[in-house]
């Protein structure tokens, strides 16, 4: 266990069951708690990292785990193994386990596996999002506490992909495959409900123009399930959405921890 900045990082713990382990390099997670122990367990954030499914990696991440460790929220970040070696679902059913590890083990970290979010920047808040919604990877709703998208890709990539027919550029055919139903198994747009945990949404104003459509068909979906839900619109690019974890001062963790407090279960 590492310590510094007022946090202390414990690296690479496999998260996978055995039988779900495969040749191919093993996905580990990091996890972040405050220095400073609490005498009351604390809420839990799951980080899903961006990287359009193909790249990206949990250590690029350290500041954004030790920014909200310090804040009081026990941070945990994975690694999911990326395309071409996985498609969508392999990397969806990853999520799945971080999310069942978290919950039998946060405990030992002072966290509160009854009040578990998920985020996730890009293709993370996509892989967030569906790992949760879709039911058949059989995350109970009710145990989530709540999403919190930054900027997320792939929300109804149905719809993109019906526009933008996968190629092997980007390993998108390799990650999604040619076939429009799997397309819909893979968007989180069509899994809304009246049980789907509460959302906090943020979008950049300089994002991409996918990601802009997206979010909003997303938006219009989930709006007579959560009438409440008013995304937080960033003069931001879509990289620069992220980076601002890097800094402690950011009025995302504010915004965040306030979220938390609304919707702790």
């Amino acid at each position: 266990m590492l310590v510094n900045c007022g946090a202390k990082k414990s690296t690479d713990i496999s998260y996978l069951e055995s039988s779900d382990k495969k040749e191919i390099k093993t996905p580990q997670l990091n996890v972040f708690v405050p220095r400073k122990l609490s005498a009351t367990q604390l809420p839990v954030l799951i980080f899903v990292h961006g990287g359009n499914w193909n790249s990206g990696r949990k250590g690029t991440y350290d500041l954004l785990g030790r920014n909200f460790a310090r804040k009081g929220v026990i941070t945990v970040i994975p690694d999911y193994t990326l395309s071409p070696d996985a498609i969508y679902d392999d990397m969806a059913r990853q999520i799945v386990s971080v999310i069942k590890w978290t919950k039998k083990n946060v405990s030992q970290y002072n966290g509160n596996p009854t009040t578990i979010y998920v985020t996730g920047h890009s293709a993370g808040g996509h892989l967030g999002a569906l790992a949760i919604m879709n039911p058949k990877y059989g995350i109970d709703s009710g145990s989530i506490s709540g999403i919190i998208l930054n900027d997320a890709a792939g929300l109804d990539i149905k719809n993109y992909l019906a526009e933008n027919p996968p190629t092997t550029n980007d390993d998108y055919l390799a990650t999604w495959s040619s076939n429009p139903e799997q397309w819909k198994d893979a968007s989180p747009i069509y899994f809304l409900n009246k049980n789907t945990p509460p959302f906090l949404i943020y979008i950049g104003n300089k994002t991409y123009n996918s990601i802009k459509i997206a979010n909003n068909r997303f938006l219009n979906a989930l709006k007579p399930f959560q009438p409440e839900v008013t995304p937080i619109f960033l003069n931001k690019k879509h990289v620069p959405m992220v980076l601002q974890y890097f800094l402690p001062w950011s009025n995302r963790f504010d915004e965040i921890i306030a979220f938390m407090k609304l919707h702790n279960k």
